[in-house]
C-alpha cells in the first residue's frame, strides 16, 4: 500500500496561519502616525493545496507608483489561483506613507528602494525596507517588483535583469515583455539585496507615476501569470505563452537637453530611432531660437519626459540599444497589438 502524502503545513506570517488552499490578509505592523493611526504592511497570501515556489509579487515601493496596485488586483482577481501550486505573497503597497501622500518618497524624504536590505534600528525608511526584507523577500525563492517611470516622465513596458544570472533570463523571456534590458545592480536597491540572498527579482517598469496605462497595466499581468505558469505555480490553458520573444537590449543611455526651453517631441516611448534623427525642438517661448535635439544613439525609445519646459541638462529620452533594429521593431509592433488584442477574463467568472 503506497504511503499517505502528508499534509501540507499552513504558511504562517506575523501571527496568522493561512490554510493549504486558502488565502488571507496579513497586516504586519510597521509604526503609528503622529496622531496615533497604525501604519502596517499589508500581505496577501495565497497558500496553495499543493507544495511548490513562494513567489513575491510587490508595487508602490515608490508610493506615486499606482500602476502596479491594479496589476496586482487583477492578478489576485485571476481564477487560475484558485488551483495555485506553491504560495504567492501580493504586496500590492509596500510604502502605504507615499501611497496616501501621493509621494514617491516616505515623509523622511528618503527613498525606499535605496534603503535596503533596512535595519529595525534604523530611519523609517530603513525599517520598512527591513520588515519587508525579512517576511516577505527572504521568504520567497523569486519575485516580480512592479514600478512605473518617475513624475512627468513614461516608460516603455520593459523587464530589467540583472547581468550574469541565467535563472533571470529565462524568468524574463517567459514574462516577455515588449523590451528586455540587462542594467546593473544599485547600491540599497531591492534586486542588489535580494540577489544576496539567492532570490532571483525581475523590475518591471512601465507607465507613469499617478496614473494607469492599460497597455502597461495588462503587459504585467499576462507577464506575471506566465512567469508563474513557467514556475508550475498555474495550470491553465488560458495562460498561453508569447507568441513574439522580447526584444533584447544591453545597454541605455539618457539623451539630455542641450538648453532650456519649449520641447516640441517627435517621436514617443516604442519609436525606434537612428544616429542622427531629429526627435525634437527646443525653442525660446518667442520662437525666435529653435535647437535640434538628435539622437546620439540608435536603439528604441524606452521612456521620454512628459513635460515640455524643459531646462538644460534634463533628462529627455530614454534609448535603449538593440541589434537589427529592422527585425526588432517588427517584433515590438506585434507585442503591442498581442496586448491590445489580448482577451481578459471576465469579472464575472470569479464572483
Amino acid at each position: 500500500m503506497p504511503a499517505r502524502r502528508a499534509k501540507r503545513q499552513g504558511f504562517e506570517l506575523g501571527d496568522t496561519i493561512t490554510a493549504p488552499g486558502s488565502r488571507r490578509t496579513v497586516d504586519l505592523p510597521v509604526s503609528v502616525l503622529s496622531n496615533h493611526i497604525p501604519v502596517s504592511l499589508p500581505v496577501q497570501v495565497v497558500h496553495g493545496r499543493r507544495d511548490g515556489p513562494v513567489m513575491f509579487i510587490s508595487a508602490a515601493i515608490h508610493g506615486d507608483e499606482v500602476l502596479g496596485v491594479e496589476i496586482i488586483r487583477r492578478i489576485l482577481r485571476h481564477p487560475a489561483l484558485r488551483r495555485l501550486t506553491g504560495t504567492l505573497l501580493a504586496v500590492p503597497i509596500v510604502n502605504a506613507y507615499g501611497f496616501i501622500s501621493h509621494s514617491r518618497y516616505l515623509p523622511d524624504r528618503r527613498d525606499l528602494n535605496r534603503s535596503f536590505p533596512g535595519s529595525d534600528q534604523g530611519s523609517l525608511a530603513s525599517l520598512l525596507a527591513d520588515i519587508f526584507m525579512r517576511e516577505v523577500v527572504q521568504r520567497s525563492s523569486v519575485g516580480i517588483d512592479l514600478h512605473t517611470a518617475a513624475l512627468h516622465r513614461t516608460n516603455l513596458p520593459q523587464i530589467r535583469i540583472s547581468p550574469g544570472r541565467p535563472s533571470l533570463g529565462d524568468l524574463a523571456n517567459a514574462f516577455a515583455p515588449p523590451v528586455i534590458i540587462t542594467s546593473s545592480l544599485r547600491e540599497g536597491s531591492l534586486r542588489t539585496t535580494a540577489l544576496s540572498h539567492d532570490v532571483d527579482v525581475l523590475l518591471f517598469e512601465a507607465g507613469e507615476a499617478l496614473r494607469f496605462d492599460e497597455l502597461a497595466i495588462r503587459a504585467g499581468v499576462f507577464g506575471t501569470l506566465r512567469v508563474m505558469k513557467h514556475l508550475g505555480m498555474l495550470n491553465t490553458a488560458s495562460i498561453k505563452p508569447a507568441k513574439t520573444k522580447p526584444v533584447h537590449s544591453h545597454e541605455s543611455h539618457w539623451l539630455r537637453a542641450p538648453k532650456g526651453g519649449i520641447l516640441r517631441a517627435f517621436r514617443t516611448s516604442g519609436d525606434f530611432v537612428a544616429v542622427g534623427d531629429v526627435i525634437g525642438i527646443i525653442s525660446d517661448p518667442f520662437g525666435e531660437a529653435e535647437t535640434e535635439l538628435q539622437a546620439h544613439y540608435g536603439g528604441v525609445i524606452i521612456g521620454r519626459t512628459n513635460l515640455p519646459a524643459v531646462n538644460r541638462g534634463d533628462a529627455l529620452f530614454h534609448i535603449a540599444g538593440i541589434d537589427a533594429p529592422g527585425a526588432a521593431e517588427r517584433r515590438l509592433d506585434k507585442i503591442t497589438g498581442e496586448l491590445e488584442a489580448a482577451k481578459l477574463f471576465d469579472e464575472d467568472e470569479i464572483l
